[in-house]
């Protein structure tokens, strides 16, 4: 097929073309995701593997369900699986997403130039699409990534228009094949963009007035007779006529299942989208009228461009006398004077202008607003196709004055002037794509009147975390429009973000107060933006801050459900707070219920996990971790704490699963120190002691202060016979924790039994009971240090006290009887006591043994519930990118009780001190 579109097109000509291309779009390469790219690539989880490809023709083209209310029902499928392709080339690099734009482009400007063949000639061809591939309003559909959308569908949309122009056989016959792929082409453009059905209508007034040659005047003549019974219909026109049928029956066909695809259903808008769609007659059918002149405008002089027409961009036109209506009169004049030349009058010329008007007019009718609203009140980004008719239209102009020798020479130099500066323009638009701030920032120098893009610009540096600036561009927004919902929901978040909470609540409250109210028997869901509901998850997760206050914003959770019940977002953040008031019940219930609107969320799956921690079902809680990582296995909060768990259950057979998960944890967070401490802490339990030395040295390499890593490496260079490497690394970590009672046993024992440092283990018992003088398990070990200075009667005294605070303790009572026989028979060698480590409740030998005394990690990251935080609301660009609000740590699983054998062992080793004690 390629090579028949390719049989009338010199090869110069295509790298010339395709050479253009490449210099105005070379500088795309270097721009990032900005306005909608973010919500349709950054945030659209079907671009990733680990999503099931069935589910791209499930879900509209941001990646929500067709099915839920809030669905764009922008149904793109085969875009969205090119934007798939560019993640598993480069994931999340701009730069591949840019050029295969620019390719898609280039192919366009290559086929676009066939197309022209069939109505201009040879040079006229080549000008227009030339004046097509470097016009500056393709900037949006080209930079911009999600503008593939147009470029996809074009591709096909003129592909299905040059495969329709076949159908013409020998003798006026019906060629079927080019009509069969014709109707497959359509749909194909249909799935990559909307509009791509509106060729059906091109390829109709081609079939009628240039393919058959009749002109308007001709086909009422012979209408007329027919109804009158004067005469017949002719053979070629019944042929042509069920062409037709065939072409608006498969129209139909893929009309009907699109409208099944959406579920009847048609996007929701605002008035902020779309002012003119909710005004009264005659406002709205004035202002829509007035936009044709200004999308004409755009294509005649691109000079000042903007990402963002909604809102106030245009005003409204409330009066008949308002004079842009002026401009409405002169279009649709200029227009009628074009349609009634091209259908009146045969020859090339009025067939040209026919097609050029068939190529503007039809593919902008979805984007209109005249039939159905859309989103937008202009979008440059649709003007991809009509642009085509509108070269066609120049080109043709262009080439009826180049004809007399009197202009010749000025119309090349005009031409030449118009591509060059329309190039340079396009060269210059680019750099305005580089970032979401020069993006919206250009468009503020073309209109100021748009609250969106001062939201926009204060999104921006908020991203930059540049509050104070951002603050003043939201304030802004509130001034341009002040029933601007999303703008006072900005200003309360970044009051918050500044800590001027008193502030926040305040702005929450507004954009609270300015939600529609509920009108008894209409649809309340139909009339507000399902962002703007985000002001009620705002607010409440503002105030729950406050523990006196956890009803008012549960109150508000169950307010958002209340209006819409399909509100997941809500469900999470209840759920949220019902664990932090203790309802772990009813927490589960809402995690459950999200679940039902959202089964593929490995958030939601995780959350419910840490539900049933609460819970103390801790099955269920890894069946969850598991199904969180069958969704994203690298779900990395699933990772670790589903690692802990296995780990904290004490089944051996779980551990190397545990070590696999932590081990794919370290390598998506190579600077989290938890997780090379719990490595360490899986391979002391596996008696893998050199391993477990280094991967704590990591930890503490990484984090010097890491509490639980200082103790345990030096409790691990303890059992292992390395005591004096230990003494340093003890040293270090009561330099950040002086009062850390476990380093103060562990380095006394140390300094009595290994160093006979008798003052330095006295200095450490006795700062653990500066800090608690009950600590038994110190006092009785500053016992032993009184006994090892053969300081008896102070040893004695010591040890009554001791047993006083541990009465049933039968080990202080048998010390304090040996010390008495001691004093009783002085002229005995007194034998050693041995120093106790009571966190087990058994004596100890001269080490602290592992088992009993190994310290879990209080800087690790205890299991916590994805939050959700505020939202941002401009719908212009659809981008929730908040900041991640980690500041609500749950509680862990209990520590595991010891295991039988280390109780034996313990007994052991308190016969073995007995003996001592008693001479044997």
């Amino acid at each position: 097929m390629l090579e028949g579109m390719m049989a009338d097109i010199n090869f110069k000509e295509v790298i010339l073309i395709v050479s253009v291309v490449a210099a105005c779009y070379w500088n795309s390469l270097f721009c990032g995701f900005v306005f909608d790219d973010v919500s349709a690539i950054l945030d659209n989880k079907d671009l990733h593997p680990s999503t099931p490809l069935k589910t791209l023709f499930q879900n509209d083209f941001w990646g929500t369900p067709m099915s839920e209310e809030r669905s764009h029902k922008s149904y793109r499928p085969l875009t969205v699986l090119t934007f798939r392709l560019n993640y598993l080339l480069s994931e999340l690099k701009p730069m591949s997403y840019h050029l295969l734009n620019t390719v898609f482009h280039a192919v366009v400007s290559v086929i676009f130039l066939k197309v022209c063949r069939l109505f201009l000639d040879k040079r006229s061809s080549v000008i227009a699409a030339l004046l097509f591939a470097v016009h500056p309003i393709h900037t949006e559909a080209v930079t911009g990534v999600v503008g593939r959308a147009e470029l996809l569908s074009s591709v096909f949309f003129l592909a299905a228009f040059l495969s329709y122009t076949k159908s013409k056989g020998p003798d006026n016959s019906i060629v079927w094949t080019p009509i069969a792929l014709t109707v497959f082409l359509v749909a194909v453009a249909t799935l990559c963009k909307e509009q791509g059905i509106t060729v059906v209508g091109i390829c109709c007034v081609y079939e009628v007035f240039v393919a058959q040659g009749y002109t308007l005047p001709l086909l009422c003549t012979v209408a007329g007779q027919f109804l009158r019974g004067k005469g017949s219909i002719p053979f070629s026109m019944l042929q042509t006529l069920i062409k037709l049928i065939v072409l608006m029956f498969s129209t139909l066909l893929l009309v009907v299942i699109r409208v099944q695809v959406i579920q009847s259903q048609l996007p929701v808008f605002t008035r902020f989208d779309n002012p003119a769609a909710v005004s009264p007659t005659p406002t709205r059918q004035l202002t829509f009228n007035y936009l044709l002149p200004v999308n004409a405008w755009l294509l005649l002089n691109p000079s000042e461009l903007c990402c963002d027409w909604t809102m106030g961009t245009i005003p409204l036109i409330e009066s008949f006398l308002d004079v842009r209506n002026l401009a409405t009169f002169a279009f649709f004049c200029f227009l009628g004077a074009l349609g009634i030349f091209s259908l009146r009058y045969p020859g090339d010329s009025s067939k040209t202008v026919l097609m050029a008007l068939c190529l503007m007019a039809l593919p902008f009718i979805p984007a209109s607003n005249l039939f159905f609203p859309v989103g937008f009140v202009v979008a440059e980004r649709v003007l991809y196709v009509p642009s085509m008719g509108f070269c066609i239209l120049v080109a043709h102009g262009w080439q009826k004055i180049s004809n007399k020798s009197v202009l010749k020479k000025l119309s090349w130099v005009c031409l030449s002037m118009v591509i060059l500066t329309h190039a340079l323009k396009t060269l210059h638009r680019n750099w305005d794509w580089e970032s979401e701030y020069t993006l919206f920032m250009s468009a503020l120098k073309v209109n100021k009147n748009n609250a969106k893009l001062w939201n926009n610009v204060g999104h921006a540096l908020e991203n930059e975390k540049n509050f104070d600036k951002a603050l003043k561009y939201f304030l802004q927004a509130t001034h341009v429009q002040p029933d601007d919902i999303g703008a006072h929901m900005n200003v309360g978040r970044t009051y918050k973000n500044l800590n001027r909470t008193k502030e926040a609540e305040a702005s929450y409250m507004l954009a609270k107060s300015l939600m529609p109210q509920i009108i008894p028997g209409k649809k309340y869901a139909a009339r507000i933006a399902p962002n703007h509901l985000n002001v009620y998850i705002n607010l409440a997760n503002l105030i729950r801050a406050n523990e006196s206050r956890l009803e008012e914003a549960d109150q508000l959770y169950r307010q958002a459900i209340s209006m819409r019940p399909d509100f997941k977002q809500a469900y999470i953040s209840r759920g949220e707070l019902l664990l932090k008031m203790n309802k772990p019940l009813k927490a589960k219930e809402a995690y459950l219920k999200a679940l039902e609107l959202d089964r593929n969320n490995a958030d939601l799956w995780y959350n419910l996990a840490i539900v049933y921690i609460e819970l103390k079902e801790p099955n269920e809680a890894l069946k969850n971790f598991n199904r969180a990582l069958e969704l994203n296995p690298k779900h990395k909060l699933a990772l670790f704490n589903s690692a802990i768990l296995m780990q904290e259950s004490g089944e051996v057979k779980l551990r190397p699963e545990a070590r696999k998960r932590l081990l794919n944890y370290v390598n998506e967070e190579p600077q989290d120190a938890n997780g090379y401490f719990n490595l360490g802490m899986l391979a002391m339990d596996d008696k893998k002691d050199s391993e477990a030395e280094s991967w704590m040295k990591k930890a503490i390499k990484l984090q010097p202060d890491f509490r639980s890593a200082l103790f345990n490496l030096a409790l691990l260079y303890s059992q292992t016979a390395k005591e004096l490497k230990a003494l340093p690394i003890l040293e270090e970590l009561l330099k950040y924790y002086p009062d850390h009672t476990k380093g103060l046993i562990l380095k006394g024992d140390i300094l009595m039994n290994q160093k006979k440092d008798i003052p330095g283990a006295k200095k450490c018992f006795e700062k653990i009971l500066e800090m608690d003088p009950t600590n038994v398990q110190g006092k009785h070990n500053l016992c032993v240090v009184y006994f090892e200075e053969k300081e008896l009667l102070k040893a004695e005294r010591c040890l009554v006290e001791t047993l006083a605070l541990a009465p049933h303790e039968e080990y202080i009572q048998r010390h304090l009887s040996i010390v008495r026989d001691r004093i009783s028979s002085s002229g005995i060698v007194e034998q050693p006591l041995a120093p106790v480590d009571k966190t087990t409740g058994t004596e100890e030998r001269d080490e602290i043994p592992s088992e009993d005394v190994k310290e879990k990690s209080s800087e690790s990251r205890p299991p916590q519930i994805l939050k959700a935080n505020d939202n941002r609301n401009s719908k212009s660009n659809k981008q929730s990118t908040e900041n991640a609000d980690q500041d609500a740590p749950h509680k862990t699983t209990k520590d595991i009780k010891e295991i039988e054998k280390k109780r034996v062992a313990a007994l052991k080793r308190l016969e073995e001190i007995e003996r001592i004690l008693n001479g044997e």
